[in-house]
């Protein structure tokens, strides 16, 4: 899977919107919360997602795919891994990562940000 087609994956969420807080550095957001980090459009291809909602369960990426998903810097603690594009990881499993993490953000918002 490519950048472009997981940035057109998580777009195609309900709700979801393109934004860029950082210099040089993307993210998607359903409401006002990311669920996606996809950094720079010129960097390495991968994508950060909420992979459990504690650093144990997000773990058994790491465990699973050691060269591919790592936590992320910052948010990893929360149980945030970056995850590799076009690496070992199966692109239905990099699918379902985004699905898990839209579904996490989404039920931690206020009910009048989340999507109809």
């Amino acid at each position: 899977m490519t950048r472009e087609e997981m940035l057109a994956y998580c777009l195609g969420k309900p709700g979801a919107w393109l934004d860029r807080p950082w210099e040089g550095d993307e993210v998607v957001k359903v409401g006002s919360r990311i669920f996606a980090f996809l950094g720079a459009p010129d960097g390495t291809a991968r994508v950060g997602v909420k992979c459990g909602p504690t650093r144990e369960i997000a773990d058994e990426w790491l465990h699973r795919f050691p060269a591919d998903a790592r936590p992320m810097p910052y948010v990893g603690r929360s149980g945030w891994n970056a995850l590799d594009l076009g690496g070992d990881i199966p692109d239905d499993e990099l699918v379902e990562a985004v699905d898990g993490s839209y579904q996490a953000v989404v039920a931690k918002l206020p009910r009048r940000e989340r999507p109809a």
